[in-house]
């Protein structure tokens, strides 16, 4: 018994470059090192394994499809990791219809999709495609081919249907008809009905018991049932379900299926000496059999299985004739055979493939980055809220200390010299370049800032020309330009850039309040930066503290003044320990993803910052509080030291001076500090925004390739579309014209051959089994059209009269109408032939113009007609003689 089965083909792709914008996510979101050349090798390999898998031929091996079950890993492995989007990292992946195979003109139906699942779903669909070729290749006449057969088609089953259930789910958009739901459900369940008939094949070759092979056949006929019935009720699968033999092999095999069934369960019957149902089950099994052999014999041979089941039925029937005249039973009449299956589809699970290895193996995935990333900004956060507290205790003790001129007022001793502390702020000032250093920082910000917004406005510039164009297609071609608005799309990054032309604000405002705080305080600084004689003669001379030397309030004043030295030197140790702590939060988030399928990452946060900063938070807070106590000390010991010291002009002055000068230094220090932090700001944004602007560059990039290939698209569909519209109805002056006789109708060609685009189903009727394969399992199955029969050849005999040539006009020819209201239907034809040579055969007019030299049959110019004729009216033709049908009208050219 020769079968045949169904095989899917294999959906083609185009060929997209994986490595190039991988490998620049990956140069843009981890560090340079050996990581980052090991991510962008997997890049490369990857990229190299796609190439594999959808760019070349694939072979009906297991090789081949290992290599896609890999390849489909490897994607379920890197979704994760890479924030594959439209507006992040934009893969257009372009696949054709795997049963459409165009047209010269139109080509074939194709869909281009920014989208992994995109990608996923029709490798999958690749992998059940393979598997059923595969699975159809396989030798079923030994038993190692059968259980590979049999994995297959069940793999195939589990794939298609796993594409059903969960793979366009988590599409947000209609793909192409290969993998609609109504598609891959009817795959999944004709693979899982050639899996059940491989199955009956391998328990007859064992020669296992009638009554399970019975039920295992009829299983089998069940499923393909199931299938035809989903061919014929579903209206959104592919034509290649009608018209490349799909719908008859399901038929013929429901059909065998069926006729094994009963013809292993009617030899059950004979061992339990049921003759009589015997005969009819085999009876009915020869019915199914010889339809097949009638209807479908050029897609399955059945020869063997029908020389069986007759040579069976010829001895039952005389073995029941001559010896047991057990009553037959009707087929309705019967216990129905049972069921057996031992499919089901193989479900998917990552991996599927026996030697996949994760090319990114140590890039965890994209929501652990996304939790690195939160709790290192929390961790930045809590270090600059230290650090700044911290730096604003130094800035106000050095502010309280400058309004009390300490430690310059009890250092003053001559009133004629330099206080050493004013000396040493000074030499740090020179030291540090003064105002040159100052200067040049200041010039160079403008500069800065100025290359950070033209990268910003470039990058804007390209997503504002995108989406012009986008709006300009989308109001031309309106309905039919269906993609993501890039209004839409690009909200996330026009938020992006709002955020950092805010940020430039900011900084541009932060520079405006620099440059005046150094234009006011740029005199005082001036005059540190001179020399110590120069500096020593801008100091006016005075000494009111002299009496006071070695009082006990000088020593107290000294004493709270070492001790606040030394707390701020402690605060600098606390901000190098602060920054110095190191912890990794990754295996944390790991193990809450592995445990939970998501991450709480304010609370893991919270309690791991909680645990390595707790101790430098406390240190930070009990420093705090001592400089408070200090300084409060400090302050009730200056009022003392001032109430005791002499007061006249010379000696105000000359303490104004040097609280000038001390906090001069001060705001030298500071304007220092936060023109290199400005000048730091700008570096590091700038390159923040260049991959901002290359984000841009390479989505703009990826949405031209998209719309070229939409563009493309629609240009063939509106190729495919018909160019006039339909043919109009005739005005009904001319139908009633020609209908009422008062003008020749004019003769129609003979009636086409119409036939219909899909059987139309009847209503399940379980009870009418007999009668072959007509109505098996509520199925309607037609016959193949037959040509119309050829009208037979006029014949000639002496003995029928030959009509007389009349001028009376013969009936008007009939026209087909509805209702009677004279509206063609189809084209009606003479009952006569209409070949060349035979009277009545009237050749359609030729549209052309007069010619004098055209003679004819039904072209003569203009005669003369005889007396008692009608002008412009030729005598009609004789009839040929014996032709059996009246004269028919003449038609005057």
């Amino acid at each position: 018994m020769a079968t045949t089965f169904v095989s899917v083909p294999l959906k083609k792709a185009s060929e997209v470059d994986l490595a190039k914008p991988l490998s620049k996510f990956i140069q843009n979101t981890y560090p340079s090192g050996e990581s980052q050349a090991e991510y962008i090798k997997a890049a490369e390999e990857l990229n190299s394994l796609r190439k594999s898998a959808v760019c070349r031929a694939l072979d009906k091996h297991d090789s081949s499809l290992e290599i896609l079950l890999r390849y489909y890993d490897q994607l379920c492995v890197i979704e994760p990791k890479f924030p594959f989007s439209e507006n992040q990292l934009c893969l257009t992946f372009t696949w054709k219809d795997a049963f459409d195979k165009g047209s010269l003109f139109g080509g074939s139906v194709k869909l281009s999709f920014a989208s992994l699942g995109f990608e996923k779903t029709c490798i999958l669909f690749n992998i059940g495609a393979l598997a059923s070729q595969i699975a159809s290749e396989q030798n079923l006449e030994n038993d190692e081919g059968l259980k590979a057969a049999a994995k297959y088609y069940q793999l195939a089953s589990g794939v298609f249907q796993h594409i059903k259930d969960s793979a366009l789910s988590a599409m947000n958009r209609e793909l192409t008809m290969d993998t609609s739901p109504d598609t891959v459900g009817t795959l999944s369940l004709i693979m899982l009905a050639q899996a059940q008939e491989v199955f009956f094949l391998k328990a007859a070759a064992d020669k296992m018991k009638d009554a399970i092979i019975a039920k295992l056949a009829n299983q089998a006929a069940d499923y393909y049932g199931d299938a035809f019935k989903q061919c014929q009720f579903k209206e959104n699968l592919p034509k290649y379900f009608y018209f490349q033999e799909v719908l008859p092999v399901l038929a013929a095999k429901h059909c065998m299926m069926q006729a094994n069934a009963e013809y292993h369960q009617s030899v059950l019957a004979k061992q339990q000496k049921k003759f009589g149902e015997e005969i009819s089950r085999l009876q009915h099994a020869s019915d199914l059999v010889k339809t097949i052999g009638s209807r479908y014999d050029e897609y399955i041979n059945v020869k063997d299985l029908s020389d069986k089941i007759a040579r069976a039925l010829t001895a039952a029937k005389k073995d029941n004739d001559f010896i047991y005249h057990d009553r037959v039973p009707d087929v309705k009449d019967l216990d129905p055979v049972g069921k057996a299956t031992l499919v089901k589809p193989t479900p998917v699970s990552v991996p599927m493939s026996q030697k996949f290895t994760d090319l990114f193996v140590k890039m965890v995935p994209l929501a652990v980055q996304q939790s690195l990333s939160m709790c290192n900004q929390r961790r930045a956060d809590l270090v600059n809220k230290l650090i700044a507290q911290m730096r604003e205790s130094t800035n106000l003790a050095n502010g309280v200390l400058a309004s009390l001129n300490l430690p310059a007022a009890i250092e003053d001793v001559s009133g004629d010299d330099i206080p050493q502390s004013i000396l040493d702020k000074s030499k740090a000032v020179i030291q540090q370049g003064g105002l040159q250093t100052m200067d040049q920082l200041i010039r160079d910000l403008p500069g800065l800032l100025q290359r950070n917004k033209e990268i910003l406005d470039e990058a804007m510039r390209i997503l504002d020309q995108e989406e012009v164009t986008d709006n300009e297609l989308k109001a031309k071609f309106k309905e039919r330009w269906q993609r993501t608005p890039s209004n839409e799309l690009y909200k996330p990054l026009r938020t992006e850039g709002a955020n950092l032309r805010a940020t430039l604000d900011r900084a541009a405002q932060a520079d405006k309040v620099v440059k005046e705080r150094y234009a006011t305080n740029s005199e005082i600084i001036a005059l540190l930066c001179k020399p110590e004689a120069e500096l020593n003669a801008a100091i006016p001379s005075g000494n009111p503290t002299k009496s006071l030397q070695g009082s006990e309030v000088i020593m107290l004043l000294k004493t709270l003044l070492a001790s606040l030295n030394e707390v701020k030197k402690e605060r600098e140790t606390l901000e190098n320990d602060v920054k110095s702590v190191q912890f990794d939060m990754t295996s944390k988030f790991l193990t809450a993803l592995a445990q939970d399928g998501a991450i709480n990452e304010e609370a893991i946060s919270v309690t791991e910052l909680g645990q390595n900063y707790g101790s430098n938070t406390q240190r930070v807070q009990k420093n705090l509080k001592k400089q408070e106590e200090l300084l409060a000390s400090i302050q009730t010991a200056h009022e003392e030291f001032s109430k005791s010291k002499q007061s006249n002009t010379d000696a105000n002055q000359r303490e104004e001076m040097l609280k000038k000068l001390a906090a001069g230094h001060d705001q030298f220090v500071e304007l220092v500090g936060n023109l290199k932090e400005g000048t730091q700001f700008y570096n590091g944004i700038t390159e923040h925004l260049l991959k901002f602007q290359t984000k841009c560059t390479d989505i703009v990039f990826a949405r031209k390739t998209e719309r070229d290939e939409l563009l493309k698209d629609l240009q063939q569909s509106i190729a495919r579309e018909p160019s006039a519209p339909n043919i109009p109805a005739a005005p009904a002056y001319q139908i009633a014209a020609s209908v009422g006789g008062t003008t020749p109708a004019v003769p129609t060609p003979a009636p086409r051959t119409v036939f219909p685009s899909k059987p139309e189903p009847p209503e399940p009727d379980a009870s009418s089994s007999t009668g072959g394969c007509e109505n098996v399992a509520g199925f309607n199955f037609q016959p193949k059209p037959q040509p119309p029969a050829r009208p037979p050849p006029p014949s000639v005999g002496s003995n029928v009269a030959t009509p007389t040539t009349t001028n009376t006009p013969a009936a008007p020819a009939p026209v087909a109408s509805v209702g009677g209201t004279g509206v063609l239907t189809q084209a009606q034809g003479p009952p006569y032939p209409t070949y060349q040579g035979f009277p009545g055969y009237y050749p359609l007019p030729m549209p052309m113009g007069y010619n004098q030299y055209a003679y004819g049959q039904y072209s003569m110019p203009y005669m003369y007609q005889p007396p008692g004729q009608p002008p412009f009216q030729n005598p009609q033709p004789p009839q040929q003689p014996g032709y059996p049908y009246p004269p028919q009208q003449f038609y005057q050219q």
